[in-house]
């Protein structure tokens, strides 16, 4: 896709150290290029490879990849005009909802977008180091003063003056620096595939509340439908036209997931097969484990700040993390730059996503953890599928797009609701 395909040697130094490919990994990488840092942009993988994912795009998504100058990279895919829910014997299609954010949504696997979006940090000036990972850190005072990367010939030490972490949910690098995944709280497992489908350029993302599996039982959870298009022999092993089929279910420490979500998958996309012209079984299935709702402490040091999903920037409601890495992209490296106040990022970082997120996390998890009692999934879906007003506000929660800026009843309820649900947290969102 681009002339890097044979990584360059790991570089003995970087101003910013940026350790994971993802959509934020990759889009702090860009911002960070294009400011004029001399950036390093590394992973563990070698691309383009695949990721465990809905991949599904949220038009706060689309925002920041207009932001990224990456807005036409959509223009020849599905262009998402909003969910179509169903549940309890009732359906209900809600277009995304209109205001500072685009109206649309889409879909692009993983496979293709992370490469596209690594290539395009490349291009802004990013140096991208593949296949080496980051299994340590060297600290002085809780900076980092080199970063240990394996490359599967020996270990070698890249010295630093920023670095950000984007390496995913297992977080490594995060792990070494002190990051603790907290499980109190909701949190999520899924499994997606892919399948053919005659349906592969709908407008509509299918979405279904009420997740059951093989044997009849109502799950903590839901399965979805996004439509990729008509996807070209490439990146992905599989072409044609494609949909991203895959369930997902909330769980806690006190109510852990036990469930085996193959079966639960393939029922699903058997349950689905005739709606969405299904033209095959399954394929590529993955399953993956999702920290939520910012449940990790350890998020930032001194010269170091952890993005995307290694911070638990997932939303709690339905998994999803695009957004919310693409933007703490830009965040962090907005941060990077100014430097004036303070240039330890400890407890700015943390308290910055405190800012963008906390409410709304808070509020989301207590509601996340409320379905993972099974009386309560019944009980609240049955009614609230038939409600249009209602499935508006669900779509809105669950596509992050209430702003701080939003000032209607709707906005002011959930900032309302999140501000009651911090006080009484054990736990807030990074904390």
């Amino acid at each position: 896709m681009s002339s890097d395909i044979t990584p360059p040697a790991i570089p003995a130094r970087a101003e910013v150290l940026v350790v994971g490919a993802g959509p934020g990994g990759s889009a702090a990488a860009a911002h960070a290029a294009a400011a004029g840092h001399d950036v390093v942009l590394l992973d563990a993988a070698t691309f383009p490879r695949d990721k465990t994912c809905g991949d599904g795009l949220t038009p706060r998504a689309v925002a920041e990849l207009d932001d990224l100058g990456l807005g036409a990279f959509l223009d020849d895919r599905p262009r998402i005009t909003g969910l179509d829910l169903h549940g309890w014997g009732a359906e209900q299609r809600v277009p995304w909802p209109s205001g500072r954010f685009p109206g649309y949504g889409s879909a692009v696997s993983r496979t293709e977008f992370d490469d596209a979006l690594r290539a395009h940090a490349v291009t802004r000036g990013a140096r991208m180091v593949q296949g080496a990972k980051a299994v340590d850190a060297t600290l002085t005072d809780g900076r980092i003063t080199d970063v240990i990367v394996d490359d599967g010939h020996g270990r070698r030490s890249i010295a630093v003056r920023d670095v950000i972490v984007a390496d995913g949910v297992r977080s490594g690098l995060g792990k070494a620096l002190g990051r603790q995944w907290h499980r109190d709280t909701a949190y999520g497992v899924a499994a997606r595939a892919y399948v053919p489908s005659r349906r592969a350029d709908d407008n509509w993302m299918g979405s279904h509340l009420e997740l059951r599996g093989p044997d009849g039982d109502l799950l903590p959870g839901y399965g979805w439908v996004f439509p990729l298009g008509d996807v070209a022999p490439g990146p992905l092993p599989v072409s044609g036209g494609l949909l991203n089929v895959g369930v997902g279910a909330l769980a806690t420490a006190k109510r852990p997931a036990h469930m085996a979500l193959r079966p639960i998958l393939e029922h699903y996309a058997r349950m689905v097969g005739d709606e969405w012209g299904i033209d095959g079984p399954p394929r590529l299935v993955t399953s993956a484990l999702l920290p939520m709702g910012g449940a990790v402490t350890g998020v930032a040091g001194p010269n170091w700040m952890l993005i995307g999903d290694a911070a638990a920037c997932v939303n709690p409601l339905n998994g999803e993390g695009i957004d919310y890495a693409l933007e703490t992209g830009r965040l962090a490296v907005e941060l990077l730059d100014d430097t004036r106040r303070s240039p330890d990022h400890t407890t700015r970082w943390r308290d910055l996503l405190v800012e963008h997120y906390g409410l709304a996390f808070s509020a989301a998890r207590r509601l996340a953890g409320l379905l993972t009692v099974p009386q309560a999934v019944p009980a609240l879906g049955r009614p609230g599928i038939r409600s249009a007003r209602l499935m508006s506000l669900v779509v809105r929660v669950m596509g992050n797009l209430i702003t701080p800026d939003d000032a209607d009843l709707v906005a002011r309820a959930w900032r309302t609701a999140g501000r009651v649900s911090t006080r009484v947290d054990d736990r807030p969102p990074f904390r």
